[in-house]
């Protein structure tokens, strides 16, 4: 079992920026692709980015490429998402998520999930 913990939401105004982090529990975190996933209002849970275990390889959601950074810290069981010029249309819950499984995207092939970090971005 992992556990996740995620930490670094807030309020923020247009254009700021805002960096999350998710704390894994084991070791073996180092083994897992992780990925960042959003939720707000209304609105299905959705991909926001994933970087595999070596962080050799990113991925992101078009909404949030060139804004967004995923990076990790293995010897640190830490993910990060460094959010830059936020809009908006960033408003949600953010979910980091761990995976073994060779599929990034989708929400239903992550076993593991922290329990979530609030970002607000005021216009």
């Amino acid at each position: 079992q992992v556990q996740l913990v995620e930490s670094g939401g807030g309020l923020v105004q247009t254009g700021g920026s805002l960096r999350l982090s998710c704390a894994a529990s084991r070791r073996t975190f180092s083994t897992y692709t992780m990925g960042w996933f959003r939720q707000a209002p209304g609105k299905e849970r959705e991909f926001v980015a994933a970087i595999r275990w070596s962080g050799g390889s990113t991925y992101y959601a078009d909404s949030v490429k060139g804004r967004f950074t995923i990076s990790r810290d293995n010897a640190k069981n830490t993910v990060y998402l460094q959010m830059n010029s936020l809009k908006p249309e960033d408003t949600a819950v953010y979910y980091c998520a761990g995976t073994m499984s060779g599929s990034y995207y989708s929400a239903s092939g992550y076993a593991y999930w922290g329990q979530g970090t609030q970002v607000t971005v005021s216009s």
